[in-house]
């Protein structure tokens, strides 16, 4: 038998949520925006009626403005928004209890023991789609398959408000014809590998010969073969079964341009000391150290390393952060904003082991240093002590992302 896979998305959740907050905004061209005077004006998420104008997410205001003058910015509320997508979720249970978290507005749902009392995929997906349009005034879109991708692609396919099959019969029709960028885990640098050999279509990457595939993408094109060709057999975890942390980063948009090394030390430890700060209260550590990039023209980049061994010590989250900057950017301009994040996080009560290349004995220094630091910035505040960096340039490093940090979907796509 084979298994029924929802994958709901919520459409436009951040001006989505503003405007069920407000009824007065529904209608109109809505957007939820950073604040322009902290040089944060940044489209973050916009309505159906202002994607209408052409707005785009990651746009200056400005440029959303020239396009849609009658524009309404919004600042973001993210305590909102989180009560929102846990709202959704309370939905989600009263049909499984198979669902597994793909950022604050995405879920995949595993619905396959719920027929007998809800009916197949489709027609319990339909239900959902309703009860959350009628209990909280959003909407979703939901795509209903056998598996993780197709389901996934399923909800992209049509929006926003609306319910698609993709199934065993079908998916060659449907899936095949859409950008080999559409599946999930074909990022910028993997579409441009994949076009380069004259891929360009999911259906494509199906019908390449797997050898091809993994001579020039390596495991990630056996994976994708097999996803294009609906051999996805990954599960749904259960609810309680793995934690809704998958990453925890920061950025920030810098009072001023940021001109040299220095600039960047500066910014990178706020943002280190803010995500290593809030791993360790959750007692977690990570594998996985990733950095995004952008100019003052707005081209951005990301980068990414994995670690020897999981940690949670801000040196080393930083010292690796600052490798991949300079291994990375040439300074051929000045740098707008900075992002850090950290990923393949584990508990770090379940033990790691240790590496054989690393100064463990430092290590131990380090982690106490980590803790007496936390100890000080709880009680006294997070400027009560900081790395002599900071001190020569305090408009960059005056800021707290740790109070005030943005909460970003997860994203796991890799380039």
């Amino acid at each position: 038998m084979s298994r029924i896979i929802l994958h709901s998305d919520c459409n436009c959740f951040y001006a989505s949520v503003e405007c069920a907050l407000n009824p007065a905004l529904k209608g109109k061209p809505v957007a939820v925006s950073g604040n322009p005077e902290k040089r944060h004006g940044i489209i973050l998420a916009k309505s159906e009626e202002a994607k209408k104008f052409g707005v785009k997410t990651g746009e200056a205001i400005w440029q959303a403005k020239k396009k849609c003058p009658q524009l309404i910015t919004l600042p973001p509320n993210f305590s909102k928004y989180v009560e929102y997508s846990k709202s959704v979720k309370e939905i989600y249970y009263k049909y499984t209890d198979m669902v597994e978290s793909f950022g604050l507005d995405e879920a995949w749902l595993d619905v396959t023991g719920s027929t007998r009392l809800f009916g197949n995929g489709y027609e319990t997906a339909q239900k959902i789609r309703s009860r959350i349009k009628k209990e909280l005034d959003i909407t979703v879109s939901i795509g209903v398959s056998y598996n993780k991708i197709f389901a996934k692609l399923g909800s992209d396919y049509k929006k926003p408000d609306a319910v698609t099959l993709i199934n065993k019969s079908n998916y060659k029709h449907m899936v095949w014809s859409l950008p080999a960028e559409d599946l999930l885990y074909v990022g910028s640098a993997t579409k441009k590998k994949l076009n380069s050999l004259g891929i360009f279509t999911i259906g494509q990457i199906a019908n390449t010969p797997v050898d091809i595939l993994k001579k020039n993408l390596g495991k990630w094109g056996q994976m994708l073969h097999s996803f294009a060709n609906g051999n996805d057999t990954s599960t749904v975890a259960l609810y309680g079964e793995t934690s809704p942390v998958k990453s925890i980063g920061n950025s920030a948009t810098s009072p001023r341009d940021l001109k040299d090394i220095t600039d960047v030390k500066i910014i990178m430890g706020v943002l280190a000391d803010s995500v290593a700060r809030r791993m360790r209260e959750q007692g977690l550590s990570c594998m996985l150290v990733s950095i995004t990039v952008r100019d003052n023209s707005l081209c951005s980049f990301t980068r990414q390393k994995k670690l020897l061994s999981y940690t949670d010590i801000t040196s080393e989250i930083l010292s690796t952060a600052l490798a991949l900057f300079k291994e990375s950017y040439s300074w051929k301009k000045p740098i707008r904003s900075l992002g850090l994040s950290v990923s393949e996080l584990t508990c770090k009560d379940s033990g790691t082991q240790l590496s054989l290349f690393e100064d463990n004995k430092k290590r131990l220094r380090q982690e106490s240093l980590d803790k007496t630091t936390d100890a000080l910035k709880n009680r006294f505040g997070n400027f009560i002590i900081n790395p002599a960096v900071m001190l020569k340039d305090t408009t960059l490093s005056g800021f707290n992302p740790k109070a005030d940090h943005t909460i970003h979907p997860v994203a796991l796509k890799i380039g």
